[in-house]
């Protein structure tokens, strides 16, 4: 089989161009061929450009295109609306990382809105809030003129489905791959939790420090806990990023007389992840809604970091934020409310509380591992893809 991949790629520093890298070579490891027309390509939302890769592509053999949709990048969308004019008969998947919206905000602004990109913040940002029914409008029609969309867990799903106006049936749930990790122990001794993924605002790390604070203030255990920063520091943002944030964390590390017990571990290579993950007994994962997003819905994807706590066998402390409530409700881990300090304080004083407690998510997420593998995974994506072109080859 031979398929087109849609997607943004390392060197990109983004979640989905990681997870695109991973599924791409997942697949050729089931024997299929695999195309990647934006490898390379400067990240854009010209159409025209869009267009010129995807003619200059050899698309003898192809069965399927698919793309990875979310971050707030277009392009991949832009893509697929180029091509159901350009291929009318190729069956187009995507997987939506980024639910219950597919793009959250135009490429381009109607007409009659396009002024206000000239316009300082906020008054830019209000002009993305007045142009989202236009934005919704052409999200939904492209989900209709797609074979499958692809979210990668239930609660996603069914965000998909309500907002794309889609039957439930044309929405399909395959969890997010990791690789084939060897099980370790937990690390013996102090307990030692670590946030992982990039690093800026929105992650709710401010959160996590101040639960750290209130736990010092108030439980003399407190001082032998153990809270690791890592991940990159330089993503690639639609919506832009604060340079001094890296900053900003270590003076509010420093007011809280936390330094002793906070470490770092910047812009670490993937080699290195599964050892890291390991190192610790559990996963903290604070996030918060964005604000301005929660205007034009509700984000409902999962996490790559959350993906690696799985493959790596170590549970989790997640926010209620995105599909976290799922993702940590086998047993794996807890979900305490977005944005309440002392709930997540009384999270982390429960595993000071239950020594055997992160040994016990620990199992449950090795267990789930082996459900989520790599190529565990891209054999079920093998068996959509497949199903998908035989259904296209009858209807013509």
């Amino acid at each position: 089989m031979k398929i087109v991949l849609l997607a943004p790629l390392p060197p990109e520093q983004n979640g989905i161009a990681d997870y695109a890298a991973n599924f791409a070579s997942a697949l050729e490891g089931e024997g299929i061929e695999v195309l990647r027309p934006f490898a390379g390509m400067p990240v854009t939302a010209d159409p025209a450009a869009i267009r010129a890769r995807l003619e200059t592509l050899s698309w003898r053999g192809v069965e399927l295109a698919h793309a990875e949709l979310g971050g707030g990048r277009v392009r991949e969308f832009i893509a697929l609306e180029l091509l159901r004019q350009l291929k009318p008969s190729l069956p187009l998947t995507a997987t939506a990382h980024d639910p219950e919206r597919l793009i959250w905000r135009a490429a381009k602004l109607p007409p009659a809105l396009a002024w206000t990109q000239r316009l300082p913040q906020p008054m830019a940002k209000l002009a993305s809030v007045l142009g989202d029914p236009a934005t919704l409008a052409q999200e939904r029609r492209l989900a209709h003129g797609l074979a499958r969309i692809v979210a990668l867990t239930d609660t996603g799903a069914q965000a998909l489905c309500a907002r794309m106006q889609l039957p439930h049936e044309r929405v399909a749930v395959i969890a997010h791959g990791h690789p084939v990790i060897a099980p370790a122990p937990l690390p013996a001794g102090a307990l030692r939790l670590l946030y992982f993924g990039f690093i800026y605002p929105g992650k709710g790390i401010e959160d996590l420090i101040a639960a750290f604070a209130l736990l010092r203030a108030r439980d003399a255990r407190a001082a032998s806990l153990r809270l690791t920063l890592a991940g990159g520091t330089a993503p690639e943002l639609t919506f832009g990023r604060d340079a001094s944030y890296l900053d900003q964390l270590r003076k509010l590390i420093w007011r809280h007389g936390l330094e002793d017990i906070v470490d770092w571990k910047i812009d670490i290579d993937a080699s290195e992840i599964p050892a890291l993950v390991q190192a610790h007994h559990a996963m903290v994962l604070p996030y918060r809604e964005s604000r301005k997003l929660r205007l034009l819905g509700r984000v409902r994807g999962t996490s790559g970091a959350l993906a690696w706590a799985i493959a790596c066998g170590r549970g989790a402390i997640a926010s209620s934020a995105r599909a976290f409530a799922e993702e940590v409700g086998h047993g794996n881990g807890v979900v305490f409310r977005e944005g309440d300090v002392a709930a997540l304080a009384a999270a982390i004083t429960r595993l000071l509380d239950e020594p055997f407690l992160a040994a016990d998510w620990a199992a449950h997420a090795q267990r789930l591992s082996r459900q989520r593998t790599w190529p565990v995974i891209a054999r079920r994506f093998h068996e959509l893809f497949e199903t998908l072109a035989e259904e296209e080859l009858h209807a013509a």
